[in-house]
């Protein structure tokens, strides 16, 4: 990510995070710990990453902490420290990556545009995806034969491939709230880096399926909380097909600012309720459901002959979908674009490199 940002000029800073913990949390950052010391670059990166550690990380004490960040409270005793850990201009980055698209040869942006129909194509060995474009249904339809589909349609992408499964094999998809609050108030005066407490891990129905109500900074130092995770049933709630339904729960409102308060009060004691303001919202992908526990992103492949009963050739032609791709999503998104072409593409389709 740092080196695509250098390559477009794309602004960012390097502010370090701490994952920071009271005495009853200190097993799971250990773990963490654990888990960033066992990270391997991916076989295909250059020699110069291979030499260096994936994802430094150091175990340091709550003291130490402390000297870091003096508004931690001192039920704080231990903290993972990730001096790797940045922000980026995420505007920026997105009108780089349309950029690339944009100006690579064959390369082609489509707006407005939405695939109401992928069917597996026998003679083609691929896929015709039926796209419509436009807000009114019945204008602007198109047909495009792709050899190798994508799937990473976010929110939607269960719906393209359970349109194809049978039923007892379909994804059940679930949808978090998550709601951000501005804060301007005591308790953050010397704050400069990304604080993130650790996960409920099973106290709640909660557990384990939310990183807490965390600290992030903005590169102008603007200081914000969240997210906050808030269930959502479009089977009770609306109708997740009309874009009304999704309008609603993207305006934020001040109905969960005392439970995030309650919860950065856990690590800052001093911020204040009045420095709280409602700041942005949004709808994210989950795999699992409240009291699910915890489920991370999965890439599926699927080939035309999984769905015609055929035999599959050699010359595979997979449909790849991204799922449950939340946070940290964009900011993992070239790694993932990376596992989709290296690892599945090439290494496990035997696509060849371009």
């Amino acid at each position: 990510m740092y080196m695509h940002c250098n390559k477009h000029n794309i602004p960012y800073k390097k502010v370090g995070k701490l994952v920071v913990a009271r005495h009853d949390q200190r097993p799971y950052i250990e773990g963490l710990q654990a888990k960033a010391q066992n990270l391997c670059w991916p076989v295909h990166s250059s020699s110069g990453l291979q030499k260096t550690a994936a994802l430094p990380t150091q175990l340091i004490d709550g003291d130490h902490a402390r000297e870091l960040e003096p508004d931690l409270s001192t039920d704080i005793v231990a903290a993972l420290w990730s001096p790797e850990t940045g922000i980026i201009d995420s505007h920026a980055f997105m009108a780089s990556l349309e950029k690339e698209i944009a100006e690579s040869e064959g390369g082609e942006l489509v707006y407005q545009t939405r695939v109401v129909r992928v069917d597996p194509h026998q003679e083609a060995r691929g896929w015709v995806v039926q796209t419509l474009t436009g807000k009114r249904d019945g204008d602007g339809g198109d047909a495009i034969l792709a050899g190798t589909l994508i799937n990473c349609s976010g929110l939607s992408a269960p719906f393209i491939l359970n349109a194809l499964l049978p039923k007892e094999s379909r994804i059940p998809m679930y949808y978090g709230r998550g709601s951000y609050a501005s804060y301007k108030g005591p308790g953050v005066k010397h704050i400069s880096h990304l604080i993130y407490p650790c996960p409920d891990t099973g106290r709640t129905v909660h557990g384990f399926q939310s990183l807490g109500t965390h600290l992030t900074l903005d590169l102008q130092g603007k200081i914000r909380f969240g997210p906050d995770l808030d269930w959502l049933d479009p089977h009770i709630e609306g109708n997740i097909n009309d874009p009304d339904f999704w309008q609603k729960w993207l305006i934020p409102d001040d109905s969960r600012l005392a439970m995030m308060h309650a919860a950065v009060r856990e690590y800052l004691p001093e911020v204040s309720f009045e420095g709280f303001q409602p700041d942005y919202c949004g709808v994210r992908p989950k795999l699992v459901g409240p009291k699910g526990g915890f489920r991370d992103f999965e890439f599926r492949a699927h080939y035309p002959e999984d769905f015609l009963g055929t035999f599959r050739g050699k010359d595979k032609r997979p449909m790849i979908t991204l799922l449950g791709i939340e946070s940290p999503g964009l900011t993992s998104s070239l790694a993932i674009a990376e596992k989709v072409v290296e690892d599945i593409l090439i290494r496990e389709n035997g696509h060849v490199a371009q």
